[in-house]
């Protein structure tokens, strides 16, 4: 079977808080169409990597590029428009307005708007108004929101709003989704329809994904390959089997006498 190339490479990243090492000497890949977990206890450093791929940190030391491009200065805009789409583990919507408004909201990327033609709204721009819209009412039907469409997000229940702001990310059209804890917070009827989302995002739009979550049994159905973080550091990387017999996985998450 052909090897599938690489389209995110991380190369011995570290990123410091003053004295506070977050990072050491982090490196991993993800290839094309492969979802991997990123695990690993309270505090191991990994939603201080998904905010170094996103460019919302910047790693001290460390190399980054993306389908062969070094992101590792680029700035968070730059990253956007390469295809470089996330969910955040607090919740990151504009709570006044509606569900329609947040998701559209993210099509400014695909948009591409002239300032002439957008300010004339003829032409060109409204028929790219309408493809828009249409992508957004399409991402509302997949993501089985329409009942919400025009309700203001800021009143959503928690798990509605996880799923708004998953519809976001997905509406700029992402090559790479970094999904940070997505079901944290949810109850298990809520964690199951998320997480079919999830599946149904990857086989079907062909994303590929970097998913931290804290449920290791949907890690274990869902990953093709997962990355072991621990005080900073990678300790483990292999398929769900393995890590689930790895010794050093095991410590960390249980401790040792």
């Amino acid at each position: 079977m052909e090897e599938r190339r690489i389209v995110l490479e991380m190369s011995k990243l570290s990123l410091t808080f003053g004295g506070l090492a977050a990072l050491m000497n982090v490196s991993l890949d993800l290839k094309e169409q492969e979802l991997l977990a990123v695990i690993g206890p309270n505090g191991a450093g990994k939603t201080c990597a998904i905010n170094c791929i996103s460019g919302y940190y910047r790693p001290q030391s460390g190399r980054m590029t993306f389908n062969g491009r070094d992101i590792g200065r680029m700035p968070v805009h730059r990253r956007a428009d390469l295809g470089i789409a996330r969910t955040f583990q607090n919740v990151a919507l504009f709570d006044g307005l509606t569900t329609l408004d947040n998701i559209m909201a993210a099509r400014h990327i695909p948009l591409r708007p002239n300032p002439i033609w957008g300010a004339l709204f003829f032409g060109p721009e409204q028929r790219k108004e309408i493809k828009n819209r249409r992508v957004v009412e399409e991402i509302i039907d997949f993501l089985e929101i329409q009942h919400i469409r025009q309700q203001v997000v800021g009143s959503l229940p928690y798990g509605l709003r996880k799923r708004v702001e998953l519809g976001r990310a997905l509406a700029m059209e992402p090559k790479l989704l970094l999904l940070d804890e997505p079901m944290a917070g949810m109850n298990l009827e809520e964690k199951e329809d998320m997480a079919r989302f999830i599946i149904d995002i990857f086989e079907e739009r062909q994303v590929s994904m970097i998913l931290i979550e804290h449920d290791m049994e949907l890690v274990m159905d869902i990953a093709d390959r997962i990355v072991v973080l621990d005080f900073g550091r990678v300790i483990a990387d292999g398929s769900p089997e393995q890590i689930a017999n790895d010794p050093q996985v095991i410590r960390a998450y249980l401790g040792e006498e």
